[in-house]
Order: C-alpha cells, then structure tokens, then sequence
C-alpha cells in the first residue's frame, strides 16, 4: 500500500509543476486562467497531502489564491532589518507576505570567502 500512495504523490507533484507552468505561459493573455491552474494545482497539492515547493509557494496569494507575477500583480521589497527578508505584496488584494533571508546571507558569505 505505501508503492502505491508514493506513487499517487509523485504524480501530483508533477502535476502541480506542470500546473505551474502552463499558469506562467498563459498569464500574460488570461490572467484568470492562470488563476484557476494555480487553484487547481493547490487542490490537487490538499487532496493528495503533497507540499507544494517552496520556489512555487513563492508564486501564488495565499489570500486571493491568483498567480503572482513579480512587477505585474506583486510588489517585491527588501528589508535589511535584523537579518533581513523580503516582502511580497499582492496588488489584488493586498495580502503580505515576508520570507526570511538568513539562508541566502549566509550562502553569500560562505561564497564570498571563497
């Protein structure tokens, strides 16, 4: 039983990047298209108990669920406070959104000495 399950959440990952992708293709005619490949993909992401990853996570509203495109529908700040993190706001409906920056700093630094 476990082959099987394992094999359910593979093909919903892949899925949910194709899903991903056609949402990115389309998104400059049909923005509402696109919309609905993310929403479809977050169905199939619940329904299957798959993480979507991280870099995706990035891509849609958790609020109004719309695909983000960085410049168009989003808004992308820095913020050096403390270690830093970036600040994502949704321009539909202004939902905000901050990722921590610790990891790519520290990645940095590390190469930096190199």
């Amino acid at each position: 039983m476990t082959r099987i399950s394992s094999r359910y959440k593979e093909l919903a990952s892949e899925r949910i990047e194709r899903l991903f992708e056609l949402a990115g293709e389309c998104f400059k005619e049909t923005p509402h298209l696109a919309d609905r490949y993310v929403e479809l993909a977050r169905k199939i992401g619940m329904k299957c108990r798959v993480r979507i990853p991280k870099h995706l996570k990035m891509r849609f509203c958790k609020g109004c669920g719309s695909y983000l495109v960085f410049g168009v529908n989003s808004r992308v700040r820095i913020r050096p406070e403390g270690n830093g993190r970036v600040v994502v706001t949704c321009l539909k409906c202004g939902m905000v959104k901050r990722y921590p920056m610790l990891r790519e700093k520290t990645h940095r630094r590390k190469n930096f000495g190199d």
